[in-house]
């Protein structure tokens, strides 16, 4: 056995996540996301599009084209299901960009609020129903 073979592994660390939305017009979503949210386009795949990838910092965001509903009815809405969360590192920052998101006509799903646990929170919708939350601490 060599030394290398003694040490313990290290632990794998997560850097990221794109969490996936299903959407029904990739080249509609990307525009919302860049004009509307601020994000830029890493890449979108396939003739159409099927699949592609939106940025913002260190927040990413898959969308999947889908041809049909992915819930029933007004479920997500009802029961608040939200497809993505996205935090920001201070509450000055959550405040500003819920001012800048509501400015570009974004429309609202929750608007600013403190939670019960002291987050500053709100969700906007995009074009195709998709719940995203965006969260900050309260202090």
């Amino acid at each position: 056995m060599t030394d290398r073979d003694q040490q313990p592994a290290r632990r794998p660390i997560l850097t990221s996540i794109a969490a996936p939305l299903f959407v029904a017009d990739i080249a509609a979503s990307c525009a919302f996301f860049t004009e509307k949210l601020g994000f830029t386009v890493d890449f979108v795949h396939g003739h159409p599009p099927f699949y592609g990838q939106v940025r913002r910092d260190r927040a990413l965001i898959a969308l999947r084209r889908v041809c049909e509903p992915v819930f029933v009815g007004d479920v997500r809405t009802r029961e608040h299901l939200l497809s993505a969360a996205i935090t920001v590192d201070t509450r000055d920052e959550i405040e500003q960009l819920f001012l800048t998101i509501r400015a570009a006509g974004v429309p609202f799903h929750q608007p600013l609020r403190r939670e019960s646990w002291g987050a500053m929170t709100f969700i906007v919708l995009d074009p195709d129903g998709n719940l995203i939350l965006f969260a900050g601490p309260d202090a």
